[in-house]
């Protein structure tokens, strides 16, 4: 019980900052009225995911009837949910780095020799992961291209899924996993980005299988000691005939990975009548590594929805969620709240004791002095401007600066809500972290040399990063062993089996 305790205290505390920084609300609202709006590539740039797809050269490639499917599809991806449902890793729950995730599979009946077609998302790696960026696109798997192959043979070896290659070939080709993971993948789980099935969270998430105190009917030893990990056992049944039947069978083994060398296997049992799922037999893995040949239960299908474990423990109001994902948890729920949320942000740290915009009280010299914004910057209110002139003079030759002088100093190199600054700018809302600077600083203001400067020009220096290796002028990490930026692989690395094997 004390460890499903702290496991449970682990998630939350995981989990709660997530969703106060990493989707904020004016994300969510600006997405939101671009998509209602039928303006999908612009609802993408709000929710900070660059366009590595054109439709035109998808009907070119692909054909007409496909790239249909995919305008459809895009006209109804709500990216600031995706964005929401990405999976994350810790300490900070920033974006799994270096991931390729599969939105939709696409059977591709219209040319001959072209197999199934993926629309993705892809996270860069780790090393230019600044600003939290994700790109769309489509792939292929490689020489499932079209008959008349226009691009076998090039320098740029078999067709990849890369269409627009004269701007987008560099950030792909460097991309350390382009193939669509089988671990992490959403094409079985659309209810997570697309905004016409957001309602089956509620049924896909176990939400009405769990009591409301969390603790399950019948409980079976392995289920409570995988439970208290936080896995959605409940729901391993359904979700593994989902799997199974996306390779059009009703029963079988599915594989659950629950860490690096932590792995289950799911034995599908059907009806005596063989029609329908009667449940599930769990069991170690073996061994012996055949485990690796099983289909995989999907990563979003493994764990407990961290939302739903939010509110049944009081740590989140409903107001705070995303809502679509409110809607859905709770269908009573007054959709007036989240637009309430949306308006006034996430709840953070208030800037002055009299909030945001009121001056700040300071003790100085016995009296409480006032210190606010005048002409665009943080300045003394109760003291006059000769002053301040000769306090200045006297800071510069070594002296004792006055209590307001030292706050407004403090400030500027060390606020109060550095902490809030700071998850911001990981997270990638650089305009969220700048109106919290600026409401406390003033718009004109001068940062002076300090941790709040710092903390900024490492910001900017990481989306430098990330546009470098957008555009392909920049490698790998150093000390990664791989080649030097600019340079091709080798053919045989392309098509070593080692390197083309599916992950």
């Amino acid at each position: 019980m004390l460890t499903q305790t702290a496991n449970g205290h682990s998630r939350l505390s995981f989990w709660l900052p997530v969703r106060q920084f990493a989707v904020p609300p004016t994300m969510i609202e600006t997405a939101t009225a671009r998509r209602r709006a039928g303006d999908w590539a612009g609802a993408c740039a709000a929710a900070g995911i660059d366009i590595d797809l054109n439709l035109r050269s998808v009907a070119r490639t692909y054909g007409h009837d496909l790239a249909a499917r995919v305008r459809a599809d895009l006209r109804q991806l709500a990216p600031d949910l995706l964005r929401w449902h990405m999976p994350r890793i810790a300490p900070h729950g920033l974006l799994r780095p270096g991931l390729t995730i599969a939105l939709a599979r696409y059977d591709n009946q219209e040319r001959d020799g072209v197999g199934p077609v993926h629309l993705v998302v892809r996270t860069p790696p780790a090393w230019a992961d600044g600003g939290q960026r994700i790109s769309l696109a489509m792939w292929a798997a490689p020489h499932a291209g079209p008959r008349d192959g226009s691009r076998e043979g090039s320098r740029d070896g078999p067709h990849d899924g890369s269409h627009d290659r004269s701007h987008f070939e560099a950030a792909v080709r460097r991309h350390p996993h382009p193939r669509p993971s089988r671990r992490f993948r959403l094409d079985l789980h659309r209810h997570l980005w697309d905004a016409r099935r957001a309602d089956e969270l509620r049924v896909r998430s176990g939400a009405d299988l769990v009591p409301a105190d969390g603790r399950p009917e019948n409980p079976d030893p392995p289920g409570i000691a995988l439970r208290g990990r936080g896995c959605a056992v409940e729901r391993w049944a359904a979700e593994a005939g989902i799997v199974l039947q996306a390779q059009g069978r009703t029963t079988g083994t599915v594989a659950v990975r629950l860490g690096a060398r932590d792995r289950l296997i799911l034995d599908v049992l059907a009806d005596r009548d063989g029609v329908g799922l009667h449940g599930v037999r769990i069991a170690a893995a073996p061994t012996d590594g055949s485990v690796s040949a099983l289909p995989v239960l999907p990563d979003a299908a493994t764990w407990l929805l961290p939302d739903l474990e939010l509110i049944r423990t009081g740590s989140i109001e409903v107001d705070r969620l995303h809502p679509l994902v409110a809607s859905a948890l709770v269908p009573d729920h007054s959709p007036t709240a989240s637009t309430r949320a949306l308006e006034h942000g996430p709840a953070g740290p208030s800037l002055t004791p009299g909030g945001a915009g009121q001056p700040r009280l300071v003790d100085c010299r016995g009296a409480q002095h006032r210190i606010g914004q005048v002409d665009g910057v943080l300045a003394p209110l109760d003291h006059d401007p000769a002053e301040i002139r000769r306090e200045e003079l006297l800071v510069a030759l070594t002296g004792t600066p006055l209590p307001c002088l030292r706050a407004i100093d403090e400030a500027h190199r060390r606020p109060d809500c550095l902490t809030g600054v700071r998850e911001r700018l990981i997270h990638g809302d650089i305009a969220g972290a700048l109106d919290v600077v600026e409401g406390l600083l003033g718009p004109d203001a001068v940062l002076r040399s300090g941790p709040l400067r710092d903390e900024l020009e490492a910001a900017a220096l990481r989306r430098i990063t990330y546009g470098l290796f957008r555009a392909g002028m920049t490698g790998p990490a150093p000390g990664s062993g791989r080649l030097l930026p600019g340079l091709d692989r080798p053919r045989w690395h392309r098509a070593h089996p080692r390197h083309t094997a599916a992950r």
